[in-house]
């Protein structure tokens, strides 16, 4: 029997690192009927964050599915939650997850406001155009402060914020809120855990505060919805309940407006409400505009709609290894359906893949079902050759859905197995984690022979390396952290590189002329790289060779001239040279290309490339100076100084390289009060003296082996 595509949901929960969002999810899993007793990421025991190493830090570190079903206004709704991470280095897994996802519920902590994390995922969140619900968390806290918020995610976050409540009762003596939409107030029962509320009239000391925000609200709304305008200034009061909910609806899939509520998961306060919130305001699949992917034998635009009877699309959007299934992949269904047992078309590899069975996911628990259909999101096994962001379709029907992008690693680590019986356990181990994790590579030093592991941070390398411990069995040694330089190039040469070899037999032989050096300002829309360009007039150069010599050049990216590290952006302007008939061939001008490269990049002024790290301290007022002092030693930059919550924000650019550890010295210089985020902002040149320091190290290491 098809679903009814209106009452499903597929959202999301994201929010800076302990705002709260898998103890809301919990709430959400205990209200839904799904547990019956209610997990706390205190004990360790939230169903949600299942891995070992979550429950011991308390924290989120891959996005979990599951799937709940909800009551509202006598609608059976069909909910898929995904409970994304809010720390830094897993920011892939926000990625990933906000791409197939349609609406979102933004938590914040009533206390912290608006934190760094909560804007890199908002930012996020605009990109792929996801409609979204503000819930202000922790409202039974000291300090906590929901209008304060509701004002942050205005100015900080440019969006225009609506309160849908106020609360009433401030902090612990909070209770119940007024719902600004239909005029009343609603007090939690404590006897069942807050899974039932009475309706009460608004306080009498709230009257005033509730009349003047409820206006705010009916503006906001009238000014989206032109049709309420004339209401507004006639009588506000006479705009019905269904026309506010309408129009808010609109406004909220639209992102003109995002709707604030309030409440405490913990205390099991304001999630029912906030539930029946996303049944009435976020979209539905069939509410997104149409999604547009390309056929990759054409070219040509194919529009796809989310209906069961069109041709299946699915986007793959994380692979996960399961101990009893195997290797599970997270699929969105766009369009068709999909039944266990059949056969789909993997756009990117170009190949056929049999789906043996389908999963509606609870955590790391599965439900098999039968068919998956559009509009819902699943988890297949059986497949061989599937990978984070791949587009699955019907193979007479193919289109390619727009991948997704994933951020350089910056940090990186040389591991080796303790045990030399355990190299290939190691090989295939960090095989499987790298499919599964996108930011995550892996590449061997070809001078040193050292296996590298990358990755977006200290805390993301370290759980890779306590996984390889516990799943994989592998014991490693890793060696002193290292930092992703990569070099640039800064002025443009010309050079010419005759390359010759005469053996028994046919020669070797290319000649080529270019100019080599920076590219200018890329334009929004302009891929990294190589920029070609081929000035070769009168056939001096045959044509077939022009793209043996763009590879050679793109090849050469890879090893910069001054330590090895990767350059992204150069131009190269080929503009003369000449063959021979008999002894030029595609090799000999690749060949050309690589050794002119080398030649002329060390003219081109190389520079040196450091990652810098945006770094947000929130710090107690009396550790100001300590803090700003240690920063300056670490060669930061100071960005500004905010206060929040009757602390310090204290914001800096600051190189990677003199981060190491810092969270830990951080606690000892402000006595573990301070605490600090760190996200990845840009490449800046590394100082020359520093510089020739790198390169020494780096060469240094090469000769030792």
């Amino acid at each position: 029997m098809a679903r009814d595509l209106r009452f499903t949901r597929n959202i999301g929960i994201a929010a800076h690192i302990d705002a709260g969002k898998t103890t809301t999810t919990e709430r959400i899993l205990y209200y839904s009927g799904v547990n019956h007793k209610i997990g706390e990421v205190h004990d360790g025991a939230a169903t949600m964050d299942w891995m070992a190493q979550e429950q011991e830090r308390g924290i989120t570190i891959t996005s979990a599915a599951t799937t709940v079903y909800w009551k509202y206004r006598s609608n059976d709704y069909h909910v898929n939650i995904i409970d994304t991470p809010g720390h830094v280095d897993f920011t892939v897994e926000v990625n990933r997850s906000l791409r197939v996802l349609d609406g979102l519920v933004f938590l914040f902590s009533a206390v912290d406001g608006v934190e760094p994390q909560s804007e890199t995922n908002w930012r996020l969140a605009d990109n792929y155009k996801v409609a979204r619900i503000g819930f202000v968390n922790k409202m039974d806290r000291a300090g906590s402060d929901f209008l304060g918020v509701c004002k942050q995610v205005k100015e900080k976050l440019g969006s225009k914020a609506v309160a849908l409540q106020l609360p009433i009762g401030s902090e612990e003596n909070f209770r119940g809120v007024v719902d600004l939409v239909n005029n009343r107030g609603i007090i939690w029962n404590e006897e069942d855990k807050g899974m039932t509320y009475k309706v009460v009239p608004i306080p009498d000391d709230m009257v005033e505060e509730a009349a003047e925000y409820r206006e705010k609200l009916l503006e906001s709304v009238a000014e989206y919805d032109e049709s309420l305008m004339e209401k507004f200034f006639e009588d506000p009061n006479s705009i019905t309940e269904t026309e506010i909910l309408t129009a808010l609806r609109k406004a909220t899939i639209d992102m003109a407006i995002v709707p604030m509520v309030c409440g405490s998961s913990f205390k099991n306060k304001g999630v029912q409400t906030m539930l029946d919130y996303v049944m009435e305001l976020l979209p539905s699949p069939m509410d997104k505009d149409t999604i547009v992917g390309i056929n990759p034998d054409t070219n040509e635009e194919v529009a796809i709609k989310p209906d069961e009877k069109g041709p299946f699309v699915a986007l793959a959007f994380k692979i996960a290894t399961d101990p009893f299934v195997g290797r599970l992949c997270f699929i969105r269904a766009y369009s068709g359906v999909l039944e266990s047992g059949s056969y789909i078309y993997n756009t990117r590899s170009e190949a056929k893949e049999r789906i043996s069975r389908v999963f509606q996911m609870h955590a790391n628990k599965q439900n098999q079902i039968e068919r998956l259909s559009a509009g819902d999101i699943g988890a297949v096994v059986g497949f061989k050759d599937i990978k984070t962001g791949d587009t699955l379709c019907d193979e007479k029907n193919k289109v390619v859905m727009e991948s997704m992008v994933f951020p350089e690693p910056v940090i990186g680590y040389a591991i080796e197995p303790k045990k030399q019986a355990d190299v290939d356990k190691l090989g295939m181990a960090i095989a499987k984690l790298v499919e599964e994790d996108p930011t995550l590579r892996v590449n061997t030093d070809q001078e040193t022979g050292q296996t590298i592991l990358r990755g977006m941070g200290e805390l993301h390398l370290e759980i890779i390396i306590d996984r390889l411990k516990r799943e994989f069995k592998v014991e490693i040694n890793q060696g002193a952290p290292q930092v992703a330089y990569k070099e640039a190039l800064t002025k443009s040469v010309e050079h010419k590189e005759v390359y010759k070899k005469q053996t028994g037999g046919r020669g070797k032989f290319a000649d080529i002329l270019f100019e080599l050096g920076p590219r200018g300002e890329l334009q929004e829309g302009d891929k990294e790289g190589l920029e070609f360009v081929n000035d070769i007039v009168g056939g001096v150069i045959p044509r077939e060779f022009i793209p043996a010599i763009q590879k050679g050049f793109e090849q050469s990216m890879v090893n910069g001239p001054l330590a090895g590290y990767q350059i992204d952006n150069m131009k190269v302007r080929l503009f003369h040279g000449s063959y021979h008939d008999v002894d030029s061939d595609s090799l000999s001008f690749e060949l050309a290309a690589r050794i002119g490269f080398k030649e002329a990049a060390k003219k081109c002024a190389p520079q040196l490339l450091e990652p810098i790290m945006s770094v947000e301290v929130l710090s107690p007022d009396e550790f100001t100076g300590s803090v700003t002092g240690d920063l300056n030693r670490r060669r930061g930059v100071m960005k500004g100084m905010d206060t929040r919550s009757g602390a310090q924000v204290i914001k800096a650019d600051v190189p990677l390289a003199e981060l190491f550890g810092y969270v830990t010295d951080l606690r000892t210089i402000t006595s573990g009060r301070a605490s600090a985020s760190l996200t990845f902002s840009h490449y800046a040149p590394v100082p020359k003296n520093l510089a020739e320091k790198v390169i020494e190290d780096v060469k240094g290491a090469a000769l030792a082996k």
